[in-house]
């Protein structure tokens, strides 16, 4: 993605990226098996971005409407401590965290994909949501990602705001010469 120029001042602003799970860091499908135990599937490229993300300087957070134990293992493996799950509101968890860090909403890049997210999406300094997301919630958003939901729109994301603050020559330095 090319960003404008208004969306990229706005990406280099970003100190916390907040994100929906079911949809976003998967593909939303729910699989459950016949024992009632809930499996997820999470895409590798999704959490290396994330951890690319928190080596930059930049905290990761995770606010979902749902609580699910694969929730809690994959935020723990990749070193995530802001994670939020059965929240009805996800507006005021944001707006909490953001409290808590010190931060204002300008400073937030969110992202969701459907009506539980819309007010984080609009409020956020940076909106953003994913192609398989309805359409409705498209045009709220400030960016739709190419990638799908659980197909590495989350490293799409993670990718773009580092290239943006300047980070990305770092992190392919890092890769280059171990």
């Amino acid at each position: 993605m090319t960003p404008s120029a208004d969306l990229l001042d706005r990406l280099r602003r970003v100190r916390l990226f907040a994100l929906d799970v079911d949809g976003v860091l998967t593909d939303g499908r729910l699989y459950f098996q016949a024992d009632g135990v809930e499996i997820k599937a999470f895409h590798t490229q999704d959490g290396h971005g994330l951890k690319l993300l928190k080596r930059a300087g930049i905290s990761v957070a995770l606010i979902t409407g749902r609580d699910s134990p694969m929730v809690s293992q994959r935020a723990a493996a990749l070193g995530i401590p802001h994670v939020f799950q059965g929240c009805e509101n996800k507006l005021t968890t944001l707006r909490g965290l953001c409290q808590q860090l010190g931060l204002d909403l300008p400073q937030v890049a969110y992202c969701g994909d459907d009506l539980p997210d819309l007010a984080s999406i609009k409020r956020a300094g940076v909106g953003i949501t994913v192609p398989n997301a309805p359409d409705y919630m498209h045009t709220h958003a400030d960016w739709v990602t190419e990638r799908l939901g659980g197909h590495g729109a989350v490293r799409e994301i993670c990718d773009t705001l580092l290239d943006a603050q300047g980070h990305w020559g770092a992190v392919i330095d890092t890769y280059l010469h171990g």
